[in-house]
């Protein structure tokens, strides 16, 4: 249907008035105006729409996809470890949301609450989730008995409310976002130990595998961990251009402090009382902001191949007296083989934009390749790709259009992952006094330095460097352990270093 229409319309294209111009232009740049820019391309590149509560954006369906393409990757993975999907309400009563007081004072600030019925007062203030855990553990401490009842394990995919107030940015801080949440229960530690590194691995498999976003998997400070946890571990991206580190995902060990708080006891294989190891683990549409900040560019969003809605744009070139139906034939057929073929391909045959329009259009869109057609192509038997990620063009035959394609879909996200890897590697700083410190942190580095792991210390740091770009604080520290000379001094204290640590600002 769409190929008559356009055969039929096409009769009458030179008598329209075929948009030429762009006007599609960023009026920002990354490198000049970051956050203008970032503003302009979330818009723009129609992943979102401004709403009017502040905070709050509409989710369009071109990030949905990337939602739905991750959410699909992670529910697999997850559903082999035996979690099991399952959801709770929204709605938490203000006595269970105290019953933990570290937790609940660690998000206190964002917690809002539901306080009338129409016109009515509620007797008692209603809280909306920030997190779920104490929303889930009083049913936990209901449904676990003894051993076999463990273990427990259960995610729910849901929205949280987090009101926070200080510069909301769509995907990174917003008062409403989409997640997943694990909550699972052990009857040791070492199985929970051994959960907590399964689920950050998946986490970085999200960011290397599917947004070619280079992270590095560690554990955070006692300072920066889970409110109420034991410890916590996490991925951590870096975005060069503000210099700033970004939480990617975080996997925590409750231990058995939430147990202990919701009375989660079971009888174990000796018949003894004992209480339940606990985790929890998420992330959130927070990735895809991450991705934007990392691939996006001048001419708008650059989008992974393995999550973008569309991974093949084809379009027609026309010339002058050509057989324009032949050409919208050859863009309808190329599409359809690469569909058979598994790729998600769309073609563009509006006739009242020109091929330059519809080029940048795409772009700004992120598309990973553009598929040209025209007279030449089409008597030549071939079609004309051309990269987003670094707008190389090269013709290839129709006979391998689909190997060739695949090939440099491949390329395309191997590409992003190492010019990604490599920007954000040229910002680390290794420093061992606290004047390289400041120097570096004043360069927007992400800073690789000796420290002495006391509290302390770090929130010293952190008082120290307040300003108007905020404080610098720990990242977290890397699994992967450069070699620490014995000897070796911590940078702010002077005190022995135990450990090497990422510090910088963050989001």
């Amino acid at each position: 249907m769409a190929t008559a229409n356009a055969s039929t319309s096409s009769k009458n294209a030179r008598k329209k008035e075929v948009k030429k111009e762009t006007g599609l232009g960023l009026a920002y740049k990354k490198n000049e105006s970051f956050g203008e820019w970032y503003s302009e391309v979330v818009v723009n590149g129609e992943m979102i729409e401004y709403y009017d509560i502040s905070g709050c954006y509409i989710l369009r369906p071109w990030t949905m996809v990337i939602w739905e393409t991750m959410q699909a990757f992670f529910d697999a993975e997850i559903k082999k470890m035996n979690v099991k999907n399952a959801y709770f309400p929204l709605f938490v009563t203000e006595n269970v949301l105290q019953k933990e007081k570290n937790h609940i004072e660690g998000f206190a600030p964002e917690v809002a609450w539901v306080t009338k019925s129409g016109q009515s007062d509620l007797e008692v203030p209603i809280a909306i989730r920030p997190t779920s855990e104490t929303v889930m553990y009083p049913y936990f401490s209901k449904w676990i008995r003894g051993h076999r009842d463990l273990p427990l394990k259960l995610n729910q995919w849901c929205n949280v409310v987090r009101w926070e107030f200080s510069h909301p940015t769509p995907f990174i801080r917003s008062r409403e976002f989409l997640w997943q949440e694990g909550h699972t229960a052990f009857a040791t530690k070492e199985e929970a130990d051994k959960e907590v590194l399964e689920i950050l691995e998946l986490y970085r498999r999200i960011y290397e595998e599917y947004l070619a976003i280079p992270v590095v998997k560690g554990k955070k400070s006692e300072l920066e961990k889970f409110a109420g946890g034991l410890y916590t571990t996490s991925v951590e991206a870096f975005i060069p251009n503000t210099g700033r580190g970004i939480q990617g995902a975080t996997s925590h060990c409750l231990g058995q402090n939430f147990a202990k708080m919701f009375e989660i006891d079971f009888e174990n294989e000796k018949g003894e009382k004992a209480k339940v190891w606990q985790n929890s683990w998420a992330y959130s549409t927070r990735t895809i902001g991450v991705m934007v900040m990392v691939h996006g560019d001048d001419k708008g969003l650059v989008l992974p191949p393995k999550v973008a809605a569309v991974q093949v744009i084809v379009i027609p070139v026309p010339y002058k007296d050509a057989d324009m139906q032949t050409i919208f034939e050859a863009c309808s057929s190329t599409v359809q083989t690469l569909r058979v073929a598994g790729f998600r391909a769309e073609h563009d045959l509006r006739d009242n934009y020109s091929p330059g329009w519809k080029y940048s259009n795409w772009e700004m869109k992120g598309v990973p390749l553009r598929i040209e057609i025209g007279p030449k192509d089409i008597a030549n038997k071939q079609v004309r790709i051309v990269r987003r990620d670094n707008g190389a063009k090269t013709d290839i035959p129709i006979s391998c259009m689909v190997e060739q394609v695949q090939d440099v879909l491949s390329s395309i996200h191997e590409n992003l992952f190492n010019a990604a890897k490599e920007k954000r590697d040229a910002c680390i700083k290794v420093v061992h006094t606290w004047e390289e410190f400041m120097t570096a942190l004043n360069d927007k580095k992400l800073i690789l330095t000796p420290w002495c792991d006391e509290e302390e210390v770090e929130k010293n740091v952190k008082t120290r460097t307040k300003g108007e770009l905020g404080s610098a604080k720990t990242l977290c520290t890397p699994f992967d352990q450069p070699s620490l000379p014995e000897g070796t001094l911590c940078f702010a204290s002077g005190k022995p270093a135990k450990k090497w640590t990422y510090w910088g600002r963050s989001y």
